[in-house]
């Protein structure tokens, strides 16, 4: 079938997609290629078929989704990517859809304006398919943890749920957002609720009708690497290029909570980049979000050690290496936690699956990395003092 690639009301391109397997197997005419995804790449003007291809095919439902299988099979959808069409491709990260023939309006079928079917989460949250509407921004959604959107008091929210016994991650995102929220860094908010007794985090979504958010992995594949380049520098590099002001300020933040709390999940398609989708002028990197493999979220309780820091991402896997990246901690007052403790205990308290053991196990890690990271801060502002002295 033939479809127009669109940015909002922006054609780009018409391509022909296997209806079968919902994949693009050719493109048939260019527009305005110049609002094409960050992620797609232009080789003498032309598009890369690859890294289109790629691009496409990203924005389904991971494999890995849990809870995915079993929707398919409710679903008799052998592959994911044809949840893609079944929506027009669009999503609530970005303006990008695919347009049949290009005879529909943007303003009639996007998800941020209008009414959207609650079928497909549903059924990923283990319910039965009513053989209804399938347009849904789950179709699009990325990542591995159970999670569907949902329009409440007309604002759309994301409810994501959490993994293993301990199903800790969707309280991680409520701590962690406290503490940014405390530093003052731009975070997303996230709030705890409870579906079937187990613990789900809900957060707005920060991207409106006129701008798309923009991963960092997108950025970071922008330009080639040269070998010099050490994942870090090349990041700085690519934001220069594309005119993303501010990247060295937010990585030291980034960076720094992500170490307070032992994050071992910030990949790139775990943070970004906000763009006007309008003028295709970069806004600033997004407020921080995804922080749920925090806070030894998958470490037995008797296991919970502290001061020994775990594997991390996304430039470096030890701390040994990626703290020093840090070239200022002005982002990070520790005097602002004094109190945390009493907010803390308030928001465990609101989950009972985490046995008062691990609570205050929880209670002292989080304070001890506090204390750590503020000897830290101490070190990194005194001359020729080496921080690597104080990692494990």
């Amino acid at each position: 079938m033939i479809y127009v690639l669109m940015n909002k009301n922006t054609p780009i391109l018409t391509c022909e997609i296997d209806e079968d397997n919902a994949n693009i197997t050719k493109i048939l005419e260019y527009h305005n290629l110049e609002y094409l995804p960050v992620a797609v790449q232009l080789k003498n003007n032309t598009v890369d078929t690859k890294t289109l291809k790629d691009w496409w095919s990203s924005r389904s439902i991971p494999a890995s989704r849990d809870g995915l299988k079993e929707a398919l099979k409710e679903l008799n959808i052998t592959n994911r990517l044809e949840l893609l069409t079944k929506g027009f491709g669009m999503s609530l990260s970005d303006q990008y859809w695919i347009n049949p023939d290009g005879k529909l309006s943007w303003d009639k079928y996007n998800f941020f304006t209008n009414d959207f079917s609650k079928d497909m989460g549903d059924i990923l949250f283990g319910g039965k398919s009513s053989g209804g509407n399938l347009a849904s921004p789950d179709n699009t959604s990325d990542g591995w943890l159970k999670k569907r959107w949902k329009i409440e008091n007309g604002e759309r929210v994301l409810i994501k749920g959490g993994s293993n016994i301990y199903k800790q991650e969707p309280v991680n995102e409520v701590i962690v957002s406290r503490i940014l929220r405390r530093f003052g860094i731009p975070s997303v908010q996230y709030e705890l609720i409870l579906i079937n007794d187990e613990p789900y985090s809900v957060c707005k979504n920060f991207i409106t009708t006129d701008t798309e958010l923009v991963p960092a992995e997108h950025i970071h594949n922008s330009i080639s690497k040269s070998n010099s380049d050490s994942d870090y520098s090349h990041f700085l590099k690519c934001c220069d290029k594309l005119g993303i002001k501010g990247a060295e300020k937010f990585l030291n933040s980034l960076l720094a909570i992500d170490y307070l709390v032992l994050n071992t999940d910030r990949h790139r398609n775990n943070f970004g980049v906000i763009r006007d989708v309008n003028t295709l002028e970069f806004i600033g990197f997004a407020p921080i979000y995804d922080t749920g493999t925090s806070l030894w979220h998958d470490v037995h309780t008797s296991r919970i050690i502290p001061n020994k820091d775990l594997a991390c991402k996304p430039f470096y896997d030890t701390w040994q290496k990626q703290l020093p990246l840090i070239s200022s901690f002005d982002s990070i007052d520790i005097s602002k936690l004094n109190d945390f403790e009493d907010e803390l205990r308030d928001i465990l308290s609101q989950y009972d699956l985490i046995d008062k053991e691990r609570n205050e196990v929880l209670i002292k890690g989080i304070s001890e990395r506090i204390q750590k990271l503020q000897r830290i801060k101490l070190i990194a502002t005194a001359k020729n003092s080496p921080i690597t002295k104080y990692i494990n």
